[in-house]
């Protein structure tokens, strides 16, 4: 391999700390847990509709609120269909694949001590307004489909 193309590696990744390693073990444990512990209570029969009422404002006015069909989404997403978690709530499932691709990193991190320096970028300019906001954003745009899709059903 060459000077120049190891210049350019080394700016690419390093190696993690071990603090950074303990956090990214931590993050990806906890992440696993979460959709490991969805699939199971799933595979054991758990009715997750007793856990939770049915959506007020649907009963209400006959539309959905912004986060109708979280909790089934998530639940499809943790038994692995991803399409219909996308199907039944865009913004859900988008948010779940950000998850997931935070466990990634995070497992890179953590198992193989590969740290990537654009992370340390994105923590420094990273607000958590601007978190939120995002969010915010995706789940506007999560519920603006499963009104579309409603108010087409109506009609």
């Amino acid at each position: 391999m060459g000077k120049c193309q190891q210049v350019s590696q080394s700016k690419v990744v390093r190696q993690a700390t071990g603090r950074q390693r303990a956090i990214a073990g931590l993050l990806v444990s906890v992440i696993l847990a979460f959709f490991g512990g969805l699939w199971l209570l799933q595979r054991a029969g758990v009715d997750f509709g007793v856990l939770f009422s049915p959506c007020g404002m649907k009963q209400r006015t006959g539309l959905p609120c912004p986060t109708c069909g979280m909790t089934t989404c998530v639940l499809a997403f943790a038994r692995g269909a991803w399409l219909t978690a996308f199907y039944v709530q865009p913004a859900g499932a988008f948010l779940c694949s950000v998850l997931v691709v935070t466990a990634f990193f995070a497992l890179l991190v953590g198992v193989f001590g590969v740290y990537f320096n654009f992370l340390d970028r994105l923590w420094a300019e990273l607000k958590v307004k601007w978190m939120v906001a995002g969010v915010l954003v995706i789940l506007a745009a999560g519920w603006a489909v499963t009104l579309a899709r409603a108010v087409a059903a109506q009609a």
